[in-house]
């Protein structure tokens, strides 16, 4: 039966309480805490720990005491929190600049540091970490023909002092720089050269003129690397840049063929030549060598013929005849003691025979001497027939 329905509780008592409308009796069932005495003790304890005193109960200067004593957590939670912030880190890679009432003050390398805000300002950055920037557009060349040129730009930050304060947005500013410098660079060079072989120049070019621009600028910023891609025609005119581009490869490939062509010919054909002039040489200095000895050959057979003329022609008569014969095949025909030698020279044999006599090898024709035996038939000449070397 509920504890407030008509005779259930004679004594009309809360169950929560003991008594009294709901108020705790001494003596009765304890109910809960009391939510406005807990925070009364939580205000005096922290009065206490800040030098307050115990509020007495319902007194006015235990409330203004309280709330000093808000204010002092209050305080406690902002210096927390401003050293929070103020307490930083600078790892080893990066570097940070600090601005005092807005004026440069120091920069700071890694380690622990602490800076003072609202009055310090602190701009912390990777001054080690390579960044890329990427573009690419349309640009006319300048041999006047449009090409979409894209291109990669990795910098790095060498000065931070000079990237926070001398510009204020220096990525920006390398991105303009960047684009004056490769719209100057590329419409100063022709169409064939950007598309084929130039690139590597242009990356070059472009890395000078924008370092150039940038230290200028004063950004801090240094470029390490620019990478200009392939280039390509627009969209609208690709099918015709292609069959320019296919002609042109045509065209290398023939010159190409017609150098491989001349490279072998060439060389055969100078090496002809040397053996044409060393064979002609030869061919001089042995005619030369000819004549002068058979020069001093006459000139030394003058010599003997005045000294005996006789003698000297026989000599020549026989060294003339045996030149002669030497290179002849011969029958020497020789009959019995008192008779006459007969000398028979086989004229059809000699005609038909030139050409075997012309290659015969150089030790045969050295010799000098040809032997050949021959009889004759007995009808003809039934004599003894005898055949010797004849020289």
């Amino acid at each position: 039966m509920a504890w407030n329905e008509p005779g259930g509780n004679s004594n009309n008592q809360d169950p929560w309480g003991s008594g009294g409308g709901g108020r705790r009796g001494g003596g009765g069932q304890k109910g809960p805490p009391d939510l406005d005495e807990a925070f009364r003790k939580l205000q005096d304890s922290l009065n206490g720990m800040f030098g307050g005193k115990k509020r007495s109960g319902g007194s006015s200067g235990g409330g203004r005491r309280g709330g000093f004593g808000l204010v002092w957590i209050g305080l406690v939670v902002l210096l927390a929190v401003w050293l929070f912030n103020a307490i930083y880190i600078v790892d080893e890679q990066e570097q940070a600049v600090v601005l005092r009432f807005g004026k440069y003050h120091e920069t700071v390398g890694p380690g622990l540091n602490i800076y003072f805000p609202p009055f310090d300002r602190k701009f912390q950055a990777n001054v080690t970490r390579e960044r890329s920037y990427s573009k690419q557009g349309q640009m006319l060349t300048e041999d006047e023909n449009i090409i979409e040129v894209p291109l990669t730009v990795q910098y790095k930050i060498s000065d931070l002092q000079a990237f926070v304060l001398n510009v204020e947005e220096p990525e920006a500013s390398l991105q303009h720089a960047t684009d004056s410098a490769v719209r100057h660079v590329v419409g100063s060079t022709a169409m064939d050269q950007v598309l084929t072989e130039g690139r590597e120049a242009m990356a070059a070019e472009v890395k000078e003129r924008l370092q150039r621009f940038l230290d200028n600028y004063g950004t801090g910023i240094i470029v390490t690397q620019v990478n200009l891609q392939s280039a390509a025609a627009p969209r609208e005119v690709q099918e015709a840049f292609d069959d320019v581009i296919r002609a042109r490869e045509d065209e290398q490939r023939e010159k190409n063929q017609a150098e491989s062509y001349a490279n072998g010919v060439i060389p055969e054909a100078r090496g002809q030549a040397q053996r044409m002039l060393e064979e002609a040489s030869g061919y001089r200095d042995a005619v030369i060598s000819r004549a002068t000895g058979e020069a001093d050959r006459f000139s030394k057979l003058v010599a003997e013929y005045r000294k005996a003329p006789e003698v000297t022609r026989e000599r020549l008569y026989l060294e003339s005849m045996q030149e002669l014969m030497s290179n002849t095949s011969k029958v020497l025909v020789t009959g019995e003691k008192g008779q006459n030698n007969l000398l028979y020279l086989p004229l059809d044999k000699m005609i038909n025979g030139r050409g075997a006599a012309s290659a015969q090898s150089p030790a045969a024709s050295a010799s000098g001497a040809s032997t050949q035996t021959t009889r004759l038939p007995p009808e003809l000449d039934p004599r003894e027939v005898r055949t010797r070397e004849v020289r």
